[in-house]
């Protein structure tokens, strides 16, 4: 049972949570990171969103093996889509952490 009180200030927690989240959202999309494979030759940047903003090749390498050039392609993909889906747990688990420590009585809800 939430004591008197307990339900509007948990909707303003609500409310602060969902606006802290609107930011983080923000800044995500602005921070980059970046995944690279072949000693650097290929290179992927992607955002915190998880959106590849830009593929960058040495072009020595388009004159190699097609095959292997398209290998370093997923693999500089896959590490940039690793370390922005890090870097939104990290920034996530601040928003919930948050929340989470001052819900009365241990109460949980899904996702969070």
């Amino acid at each position: 049972m939430l004591p008197k009180g307990g339900l509007n200030n948990l909707m303003q927690q609500f409310s602060k949570m969902q606006q802290e989240l609107e930011r983080i959202q923000h800044e995500l999309s602005q921070l980059t990171v970046e995944g690279s494979a072949g000693g650097g030759m290929v290179k992927v940047i992607a955002n915190g969103k998880q959106e590849i903003i830009s593929v960058k090749i040495d072009p020595e390498i388009i004159r190699e093996d097609l095959e292997m050039v398209e290998e370093m392609i997923v693999a500089a993909t896959n590490q940039a889509l690793t370390r922005a889906q890090e870097l939104n747990q990290e920034k996530m688990a601040n928003l919930s952490g948050g929340l989470m420590a001052n819900l009365p009585g241990g109460l949980k809800f899904p996702g969070l």
